[in-house]
């Protein structure tokens, strides 16, 4: 008999409406942007913002805005241990990376030329030109 398996949940009906309500946020600041086009600029914008603002804290509100908020500091942590390369290290790099692709293009173009010799005019018989 197997042992009971562990299932996790996607997300629960709380966290499900949340998200939701912030997509319902999100819209409805961008319908009063568009509906607001009378009232001028500042209140348009307003609108938005706040639609936006509100979807946000809603988003981050919910489990998902809450694991996007441990991702990101996972990835700012990762990023402060990344080594970056010295200038000089960075442009000899880049310069070999250049010469290598100029070299295997070259090298790519002979062995083209060379096989469709081989084919085309030794092994068919056919002349170019």
């Amino acid at each position: 008999m197997s042992a009971p398996s562990q299932v996790e949940t996607v997300g629960s009906g709380a966290s499900v409406f949340k998200l939701v309500i912030a997509v319902l946020f999100a819209v409805g600041g961008v319908v009063a942007f568009y509906w607001l086009s009378a009232h001028g600029a500042f209140v348009q914008w307003g609108a938005l913002l706040i639609g936006l603002v509100l979807a946000a804290l809603v988003f981050l509100w919910s489990n998902p805005g809450r694991d996007f908020i441990v991702y990101v500091r996972d990835s700012w942590n990762e990023l402060k241990k990344v080594v970056w390369p010295r200038r000089k290290d960075a442009t000899q790099m880049t310069g070999y990376v250049f010469a290598f692709s100029v070299v295997m293009a070259l090298f790519l173009w002979l062995a083209d030329m060379t096989v469709g010799w081989v084919v085309f005019d030794l092994l068919l018989g056919w002349r170019n030109g």
